[in-house]
C-alpha cells in the first residue's frame, strides 16, 4: 500500500483526479478524517471535506507510476 496527501479545492481538479484513477488497474481510495470512500467515485469524492487536504491509498504493486501521476495534486 502506498499513501500519498493531497489537495482538491478546485471542480477540475477532481475530474482530473477520477480520470486518472479510473483508468488505474488498482484500488483506490481516499480518505477524510474518519470517512473512505472509492477514489475512482466522483460522487463519493463529493461527499468528502474538501476544504482539507485528502490522503489516497493505492492498493497494489502494479500501480506504482499512479503516485508520480498524482504529484499535480499535492
Amino acid at each position: 500500500m502506498q499513501a500519498v496527501t493531497i489537495s482538491l479545492t478546485e471542480v477540475n481538479q477532481v475530474k482530473r483526479f477520477v480520470s486518472l484513477v479510473e483508468h488505474a488497474p488498482c484500488d483506490v481510495d481516499v480518505v477524510s478524517g474518519h470517512y473512505t470512500v472509492n477514489a475512482k467515485s466522483m460522487l463519493g469524492i463529493y461527499s468528502l471535506d474538501l476544504s482539507k487536504p485528502v490522503q489516497v491509498l493505492i492498493y497494489g504493486d502494479d500501480c506504482v507510476g499512479l503516485a508520480k501521476q498524482l504529484e499535480e495534486f499535492m
